[in-house]
């Protein structure tokens, strides 16, 4: 009983706050806010939420009646429609507001009583995002071999704002730099990509000067397809550095100048990590929701499914570009990310990734 105590508990601590606010916490966003990944941090391909606001908690329900279970017939459905129709600022500060009213860990409880892939999604989606992806790069890292598309991943999609505090909260949950924790676990070219990646200084103006993106897309080409060898060294230098929209530029440059997608390019000149790591980057640059829609799509398709990436991208993009990477998915694939979803997973786990997927198209 004691995972039916958690919910009722959890409940409670979202509806018995003074004044009855869906929020339910001093400080909390009004409902229906929109919510950056990161506080303060400029919309990455903006649109609307996978989402909506979510469902209010009743502020007028008796105490007696949400103690004795009558809002949800299941123990499991009151995790999914307590979690899955709140916003990340809104599901957060529940883990402080449980042990201030009841001297325990939220957290250590949920994972007390739940187990498998629906533990992990509900475990990521209590978890600030910056904190998550601190841990996500810490698990990439660690033990036996390295999960470098999730480095890359982070990594390329994230804002400078983003990626320091990633920087911050790394060095302070697990006591070494994040770089360091890459540079000792990576090497070559590959380490100086993400070593690069990780510093959170590339230029975020809006504006592009076309006279500098040819110039530019010639130092690529000239790095690459038009020399004996590749001067890796430019490419990461001019991928690392440059705004995403004066890179879409150069891109588009590039390929009128050698009549070549430069992914092709890369993968021409390149091998192994690196390659795979560059496509990566220019993927995202190009168009963050195709590269997301691709990811989901590699990681339920082939033989078992990489839960762990599913997990990821569906909790950290739920309220960035959900709708646009459930529209490229639709465009790409053929069928809806929905669709897919549902018919590579099962259980609880399902319906709370649909709830982060917000509907089927």
């Amino acid at each position: 009983m004691k995972f039916f105590t958690v919910h009722l508990a959890l409940t409670a601590v979202l509806c018995l706050q003074p004044g009855g606010a869906p929020q339910g916490y001093p400080g909390g966003p009004a409902p229906g806010q929109p919510m950056p990944s990161y506080p303060g941090a400029p919309a990455t391909n903006p649109s609307m939420p996978g989402y909506g606001g979510g469902v209010p908690a009743n502020p007028q329900a008796p105490a007696f009646n949400i103690f004795q279970g009558k809002l949800f017939s299941t123990d499991e459905n009151a995790i999914i429609e307590l979690l899955g129709n709140r916003s990340n600022k809104q599901r957060v500060p529940m883990v402080t507001a449980y042990k201030t009213t009841y001297g325990k860990d939220l957290i250590n409880d949920l994972k007390s009583e739940l187990t498998g892939n629906f533990e992990n999604l509900v475990i990521a989606m209590m978890k600030k995002p910056a904190h998550y992806d601190a841990y996500e790069l810490r698990e990439a890292i660690k033990g036996a071999g390295t999960d470098e598309a999730c480095l890359i991943e982070i990594l390329s999609s994230r804002s400078n704002a983003e990626i320091l505090e990633i920087n911050q909260i790394y060095k302070a949950e697990y006591g070494k730099k994040l770089e360091d924790a890459i540079s000792s676990d990576t090497s070559g070219h590959f380490r100086r990509l993400l070593i690069s990646l990780c510093q959170g200084n590339r230029d975020e103006r809006e504006t592009v000067d076309i006279s500098l993106a040819k110039q530019d897309a010639q130092k690529l080409y000239t790095a690459g397809e038009n020399k004996v060898g590749t001067d890796e060294s430019q490419f990461n230098a001019i991928l690392c550095a440059r705004s995403k929209p004066h890179l879409r530029a150069v891109f588009q440059e590039y390929q009128h100048m050698s009549g070549r997608e430069i992914e092709k390019s890369i993968c021409r000149e390149m091998s192994g990590n690196l390659e795979d790591g560059m496509v990566a980057v220019v993927r995202c640059i190009k168009n963050t929701p195709a590269y997301f829609a691709e990811r989901l799509y590699n990681a339920m398709t082939g033989a078992g499914t990489k839960d762990r990436t599913l997990i990821r991208i569906m909790v950290s993009r739920s309220e960035v570009d959900m709708l646009d990477i459930r529209q490229e998915y639709l465009k790409k694939y053929g069928k809806s990310l929905y669709t897919h979803i549902s018919g590579d997973t099962s259980g609880d786990y399902k319906k709370l990734l649909l709830k982060l997927c917000g509907g089927n198209d």
